[in-house]
C-alpha cells in the first residue's frame, strides 16, 4: 500500500491520496472517481459494489433508482438523514456495462476502502449484494446464507443484505432486507418501530 494511503488520517487526505487514479483499466472508461459521501464520523457505512451510469456522471454513490430506494431505506427506515451515513464501493470507478469488477479492479482499490473503513470507524457496516458481501468477506458463499447474520470486517460487525437494484426486481425481498435493517439498527442503539420498512 502507498503511504499516502497508510498515513492517510482524514476523508479529504485519502482522497488526495487516490488523485486521479490511473491503478486499473478501469480509469480509461470513466468520467468521474465515485470516491464515497457522507459522515466522515459516521456510525453506519454503507458498502455496494461499484458506480452505475448514473454515479458515474455525478460522482456521487447510488443516485440512480437504486440509490433512491437506498435513501428511503436510510431516511424511511432507519429514520436517519442520509448525510448521517457513509455510502462507498468496493471499487471507485464504473466497470464497463456495468459488469462485477475484476480481481486486479477490486485490488487496485481495496486499500482505499480499507483506509476509508479505519478513518471512519463506522459501528456497524452493510454489504449491499452479493458482490460487496463477497469481496468484503472474502468468500464465495451465496448472499442467500450470509445475510441476516453478523460477519466481522476489520473489527467491524458487518451485516450483509441485498443490493436495493435487486430489490428493484424483487419486491418481496424488501421484507427481508428490512429485518436486516433492523438489528443494525438495534446493534448501533436506534430504537426500531414495528411499522417501518415498509
Amino acid at each position: 500500500m502507498e503511504r499516502s494511503v497508510r498515513e492517510a488520517t482524514s476523508l479529504e487526505l485519502l482522497r488526495t491520496a487516490l488523485g486521479d487514479c490511473d491503478r486499473c483499466k478501469l480509469c480509461s472508461g470513466r468520467t468521474n472517481i465515485v470516491f464515497g459521501v457522507g459522515n466522515p464520523d459516521a456510525d453506519l457505512m454503507f458498502i455496494g459494489e461499484g458506480p452505475g451510469a448514473d454515479e458515474d456522471a455525478q460522482g456521487v454513490p447510488f443516485v440512480g433508482k437504486a440509490g433512491r430506494l437506498l435513501t428511503d431505506i436510510i431516511t424511511k427506515g432507519i429514520g436517519i438523514p442520509r448525510d448521517e451515513v457513509y455510502i462507498a464501493n468496493v471499487v471507485k470507478c464504473r466497470p464497463p456495462n456495468n459488469r462485477d469488477p475484476e480481481p486486479d479492479e477490486i485490488l487496485a482499490c481495496q486499500p482505499f476502502l480499507h483506509r476509508q473503513v479505519a478513518i471512519i470507524r463506522p459501528r456497524a457496516i452493510v454489504t449491499l449484494g452479493k458482490f460487496a458481501t463477497q469481496c468484503l468477506l472474502e468468500t464465495r458463499t451465496p448472499i442467500s446464507k450470509l445475510r441476516g447474520n453478523w460477519h466481522d470486517y476489520r473489527g467491524v460487525p458487518l451485516m450483509p443484505t441485498f443490493h436495493p437494484a435487486y430489490l428493484l426486481r424483487n419486491a418481496r425481498e424488501k421484507r427481508v432486507v428490512w429485518e436486516d435493517i433492523k438489528q443494525v439498527m438495534a446493534r448501533i442503539g436506534l430504537p426500531v418501530s414495528a411499522s417501518s420498512g415498509s
